[in-house]
């Protein structure tokens, strides 16, 4: 199952075990256990700390349990952990095997103190970059709470229980047998769900916080940029941001951040989280801004409202809030998110697997949607509102290659149909004719650009576009003194993440040489 170089890896993991455990499975005569039985054998064979057992009664095969020896850790995979996953069951078994995680006493605490039992399931896809996000929190929390059990599934292997659930989207999480929550998710914000007074006491703890020199607002490509060149000139230095990474997380092939010929965002993002980490910069997470209030002179202290409660104050501020996916705003889109409404075809495309399914979009990510879908799929529809595709020639040549797709050009969606639990169709104009059609589908993947994260600023003083975005000069400073911005939330052109990086620089060299000046 395992190729030798994987072994190997594998192998050098395992000898950081420090006590024996157990794995269990539950297998039955189809070719999917003969599959997982070669894995677990495979791994069985790389230490001497494992116990493989094939007597486990679990009703879902084929899975597996890994127990400390004589004691249920709560920690189980149904399904082969593979691609993706890969990594959360190697985690798993060093975990299990006694090796200490990378995460602070003060959350490993939080995770002990925990009251009531809690099973969580989490069905995934192996294809999924933000599953194993998941998958690795809810399984630590395992390992470390006797009163909490999680089970990962492969949804794509249960197709059964994806139906009766009617799951359409993942990571998608239950609680007891209750629906919990869906997509990305940290460990902070899995604790701060089920542990209800986590918010109001880190609001509290923030709020008491000295002012900064620069605060950043936001943790993606500019925000971690803007927070090292920070700390680098040794300021007192903070970041607070709704999730680390931002859009990048969700983000699979990464072919254009120059000398790294290919990456991927949840790779690119941990390790941009490891460089801030090696500086003195002061990270607050699931802190979504809501206010902003202006230094009343200059060289004053500007204030941010968060929407837990906390304000935190700074001489300087870089606001990197970054964009988000933008939206169809038609009838149905709400109603029907996560049930066949998506935005990350990645992440739910192999939920789709023969089904039909349509594109909104047809620029490069449309486009690059509808191809990989196309290898999934029964069929995809892509529909662009111009009269011809934005994408580059090469990918345009890829796509009418496919068999089964189709291409419809100057259509306007007006409505997403579905039977009231689930999408069945969309409705459209064709904008040559203003006839009104109809096509039946069982998923749609909206890939229409993005929208900046500005909301929060309405009514400031802060300059910024009518499309929301933040103006800002040849330093990157906004329109309030002290005051800077980078990345996709402003109004350099060409959102990638290697200009947000630079911008994210520049805008925090800008913010150290006001401060110098003032």
């Amino acid at each position: 199952m395992l190729d030798a170089n994987l072994k190997n890896q594998l192998k050098a993991y395992l000898e950081k075990v420090t006590q024996p455990f157990e794995i269990v499975a539950s297998l039955d005569d189809g070719d999917k256990s003969r599959e997982l039985h070669g894995l677990l054998e495979d791994i069985n064979g790389l230490s001497d700390m494992i116990t493989l057992k094939t007597d486990g009664q679990d009703s879902r095969t084929p899975s597996f349990a890994i127990n400390r020896t004589g004691e249920e850790t709560g920690v189980v995979f149904a399904g082969i952990p593979m691609g993706h996953e890969f990594t959360s069951l190697v985690l798993a078994l060093l975990q299990v095997g006694g090796h200490p995680p990378k995460t602070s006493d003060e959350v490993l605490n939080q995770i002990k103190a925990l009251e009531g039992n809690m099973l969580f399931e989490t069905y995934y896809s192996l294809s999924c970059q933000n599953c194993p996000d998941v998958v690795q929190a809810l399984n630590l929390m395992a390992i470390f709470n006797p009163n909490v059990r999680h089970v990962a599934i492969d949804g794509a292997l249960f197709q059964d229980e994806v139906e009766e659930r009617e799951i359409m989207s993942v990571p998608s999480i239950y609680l007891n047998g209750k629906p919990f929550d869906q997509g990305r998710m940290t460990l902070e914000q899995i604790l701060a769900k089920v542990d209800t007074g986590a918010a109001d006491r880190e609001a509290k703890k923030l709020s008491t916080k000295a002012a900064f020199d620069t605060l950043v607002i936001g943790g993606g490509p500019a925000g971690a940029a803007a927070a090292i060149y920070s700390a680098r000139k040794g300021i007192n230095t903070g970041v607070a941001a709704e999730r680390f990474g931002g859009q990048v997380s969700d983000t699979m092939g990464i072919e254009n951040f120059i000398s790294v010929t290919h990456t991927e965002g949840p790779k690119l993002v941990s390790a941009l989280e490891e460089h801030v980490k090696d500086y003195d910069v002061d990270v607050m997470n699931l802190q979504t801004a809501a206010a902003f209030k202006a230094a009343e002179a200059e060289g004053g202290l500007h204030e941010v409202t968060f929407e837990s409660g906390a304000k935190l104050k700074s001489k300087t501020l870089v606001l990197a809030t970054g964009a988000r996916w933008r939206e169809m705003n038609v009838p149905g889109e709400q109603q029907y998110r996560n049930k066949g409404v998506a935005y990350c075809p990645h992440c739910d495309g192999p939920l789709f697997k023969g089904k039909r399914v349509a594109v909104i979009g047809g620029g490069n990510s449309g486009v690059e949607a509808a191809i990989d879908l196309a290898g999934i799929v029964a069929h995809v529809t892509l529909f662009e509102f111009m009269g011809e595709m934005r994408a580059d020639a090469v990918l345009q040549k890829k796509l009418k290659s496919l068999p089964n797709v189709d291409i419809i050009l100057n259509a306007q969606t007006t409505e997403v149909t579905g039977d009231g639990s689930r999408v069945n169709g969309l409705t459209y104009k064709d904008r040559n004719t203003d006839e009104t059609k109809n096509i039946a589908l069982e998923g749609i993947f909206v890939q229409i650009g993005l929208v900046p994260n500005t909301e929060w600023l309405k009514g400031s003083p802060i300059e910024m576009t009518p499309r929301g975005e933040i103006i800002v000069d040849s330093h990157g400073m906004t329109s309030v003194p002290g005051v800077f911005a980078a990345g996709d939330v402003t109004t350099v052109p060409y959102k990638q993440i290697i200009i947000a990086m630079g911008e994210g620089a520049k805008a925090s060299l800008g913010a150290f040489d006001y401060l110098i000046r003032n």
